[in-house]
């Protein structure tokens, strides 16, 4: 979230920005905790109301009925709960200058994505900004170990201002760009195990 608001506001603070939350489960307790500590005005939203009564208890966040959040002025608007939210219905609504949030699938269709995309809206693919609980559980692959993993994690933030910088170099929008990163970073990855090959056979042949 701190990457994209960079880009959409010329520095990564959210002191004072407001964010507008779509779903108070326990990600988005901590988001909103997070946000709090750093000084950001909270709008939240859940079918939960429990959930909301304490987001406006703990953090001074305002509550609102959920279909309205879609429309609330805010600066940041994070999807943490449905999928596909990102709609024909909800877009004319948006008036956030970035969209990152937790929930999985938040486009409807790929050309939601080329729509807010046009309307200068920065969204932060899901799949990219959502990373952090697979690399987490991959990290178990090599014996858990915390201060590593959060180290890996700590690494979203720099793929998301990539996907930023390569949506902005090929004037595409970010969720095609973050599939673009991906592939090149395959790429990459294929050609230096290829001249790692060749440099074995090379070594090989002279023996």
């Amino acid at each position: 979230m701190k990457a994209a608001a960079k880009a959409a506001f010329g520095d990564d603070s959210l002191e004072g920005k407001v964010i507008a939350i779509q779903g108070i489960g326990n990600v988005a307790y901590n988001l909103c905790r997070h946000l709090h500590e750093e000084g950001a005005k909270l709008i939240v939203t859940d079918i939960n109301k429990e959930a909301v009564g304490r987001a406006v208890e703990e953090f001074g966040a305002t509550a609102v009925d959920p279909n309205e959040i879609y429309g609330v002025e805010c600066d940041i608007y994070a999807p943490c709960a449905l999928g596909a939210v990102i709609n024909d219905d909800t877009i004319p609504l948006m008036k956030a200058k970035v969209i990152a949030g937790a929930a999985n699938n938040q486009l409807k269709d790929t050309r939601h994505g080329d729509i807010i995309h046009e309307m200068g809206i920065i969204y932060a693919p899901d799949y990219v900004i959502n990373a952090g609980g697979v690399i987490n559980v991959a990290d178990e692959l090599y014996g858990y170990n915390r201060e590593r993993a959060m180290k890996r994690v700590e690494t979203i933030y720099n793929n998301i201002e990539k996907v930023i910088e390569i949506a902005k170099r090929d004037g595409i929008p970010t969720y095609k760009a973050a599939d673009r990163m991906a592939e090149e970073r395959i790429e990459r990855m294929r050609n230096s195990r290829s001249q790692f090959l060749q440099n074995e056979h090379h070594i090989l042949s002279r023996r």
